[in-house]
């Protein structure tokens, strides 16, 4: 588990004792016998959310792919204003 000091809104920058204060306190929540599980469980969570996040992201392209197609095709059927001026 790699943790990165990033800053947050309203710590600011989290330093080696404050990160070491919380996984303290998550090993006094959750206990050691539990923490295996529950990281088993985070990590299959991020992968679902990633799964339907590419998902939603692929269904926005063929969405804007088809409507695309549409448009130059809805453009190359219907006669142009010349055409109608003559």
């Amino acid at each position: 588990m790699i943790i990165t000091c990033e800053t947050l809104a309203f710590i600011g920058p989290l330093g080696p004792a404050e990160t070491g204060i919380i996984l303290f306190i998550i090993v006094l929540l959750f206990g050691a016998k539990k923490l295996p599980q529950l990281a088993r469980s985070m990590g299959k969570s991020m992968g679902e959310f990633k799964r339907g996040k590419k998902e939603f992201e692929e269904e926005l392209k063929r969405a804007s792919d088809t409507s695309d197609e549409a448009g130059s095709e809805e453009q190359a059927s219907s006669p142009s204003e010349e055409d109608s001026k003559a």
